[in-house]
């Protein structure tokens, strides 16, 4: 295992090469600084929107009252914004995060190479986030054992505190990352270099920003936000057991949204190396929209079923809980059939001898397999087991079922932004390619 002082280090562009490398940005994504704006201040607003739009401590989901009303006179009340602060949440937030990167240093694991960079080196990782979770909930279920259900139900009951201390972090990494990237010669993202603020706040400017051997952005990408939204649903199901009369008591619907999404974290962590080939960690720079992404949304967004069924406790019986483990493993193995291909054809291996299509730039496209089916049916397994996760809700209400309508939109802009950029990349080669594979996401449907 290398040391913390090896070549994990994000390299600095020499100078001569800088203009090369680092080419300023002439096409805007998302609608330009307008639009990067808008969602920089629309993210927030809707994670806390989600909140009190589908909370017991609002009247239902949605409540049963005058919405708009009841919000233009909150936010006119300086003690609503005043309420939206918790000291000991953001304590136990900050906390979190700072055990969060004890556990990195501390904990062993592998180096791990990513994928040949423009400067034509490569950047190391160091791979632990599974062992991070492990050990996070062994401590979690070790607190709980000792001191009782109600001991962690602080997450559920001070949401809004922890929403706000998650966005004060995701703030001010976006500011800090963004300032770094004008300190020597980076390497710049592609599309965070407009000269901006506003969009390449937003975007993220530098490709890589790292502390020494620490990368932030694999770092938050997998550890401090995706390990939460576990430690959330936890503290829901220990919310509902004080409320029930015990873990015993819990409706087989908690568990099941527990279980649904527990697998999704436990399955990415595990196979953490596989990250480092998506767009995320390859292309996008680390700005606001990947930090709020990471420590805010993903937590506190993904949770809203596992939290709806704390105040709505539903029942589902035997025969829905089967159809709907049905549709989460059929989304699941999808999902990681895809991938598996998708990672050792990336890595040099083809086990199913699978058929490619070559560029004339030597790049190789899969066109069998799931690939062939496909441009992206890994998004295909992703959005069926969005379904499964806000199936649990039942009906009564469509606000349970947003993630899935926002993963959906999300996985499509993604592949459109893909498409984009292959089609920049390969030419009429990327042309050929889509006549061989026609269909995005869904075979014979989209």
């Amino acid at each position: 295992m290398s040391s913390l002082t090896s070549s994990s280090v994000s390299p600095s562009v020499p100078k001569k090469d800088v203009a090369t490398l680092n080419p300023r940005t002439t096409s805007y994504e998302f609608f330009g600084p307008l639009g990067a704006l808008s969602v920089t201040l629309g993210v927030p607003f809707l994670t806390y929107a989600l909140y009190f739009s589908c909370s017991e401590t609002s009247g239902g989901c949605p409540p049963p009252v005058d919405l708009l009303g009841n919000l233009t006179a909150a936010v006119s009340d300086p003690n609503w914004w005043k309420s939206l602060w918790d000291t000991q949440a953001a304590l136990i937030y900050l906390g979190w995060y700072v055990f969060c990167i004890v556990a990195w240093f501390v904990l062993p694991g592998d180096w791990v190479d990513g994928v040949v960079m423009r400067t034509g080196e490569k950047k190391k990782y160091k791979i632990n986030a599974f062992s991070t979770f492990l050990l996070a909930l062994g401590l979690t279920f070790g607190y709980i054992y000792r001191n009782g259900e109600e001991s962690f139900t602080f997450l559920y009951e001070k949401w809004v505190g922890f929403v706000t201390a998650s966005l004060v972090m995701s703030i001010a990494q976006a500011l800090y990352v963004y300032v770094a990237s004008y300190r020597g010669e980076k390497l710049l993202a592609l599309g965070g270099n407009s000269g901006n603020f506003i969009y390449d706040f937003y975007i993220g400017r530098e490709l890589n920003p790292s502390i020494g051997s620490f990368d932030i952005k694999s770092f938050n990408e997998l550890r401090p936000g995706l390990i939460l939204w576990v430690l959330i649903d936890i503290s829901m199901i220990c919310e509902q057991a004080v409320r029930r009369g015990g873990f015993a008591n819990v409706t087989d619907s908690m568990w099941l949204v527990l279980a649904f999404q527990g697998w999704y974290v436990a399955d990415g962590l595990y196979n953490e190396p596989a990250i480092f080939t998506t767009m995320d960690i390859t292309t996008d720079g680390f700005g606001f929209m990947l930090a709020v992404g990471d420590l805010t949304w993903v937590p506190f967004v993904y949770s809203l079923q596992e939290r709806y069924l704390v105040f709505n406790q539903v029942e589902l019986g035997w025969f829905w809980t089967a159809a709907i483990i049905s549709v989460n493993g059929l989304g699941y193995y999808i999902f990681r059939a895809a991938n598996g291909e998708k990672n050792d054809f990336r890595n040099g291996r083809n086990p199913k001898n699978l058929r490619y299509f070559e560029t004339k730039s030597g790049s190789k496209l899969l066109i069998t397999g799931w690939w062939g089916w496909s441009r992206h049916p890994n998004y295909f397994g992703d959005i069926l087991m969005a379904l499964a996760w806000s199936l649990p809700t039942g009906f009564e209400t469509p606000v349970t079922y947003f993630y899935v309508v926002y993963f959906a939109v999300l996985l499509i802009h993604r592949q459109m932004r893909d498409d984009e950029n292959c089609e920049k990349k390969y030419g009429k080669d990327w042309e050929k390619y889509k006549k061989i594979v026609p269909y995005r996401i869904i075979p014979y449907v989209y």
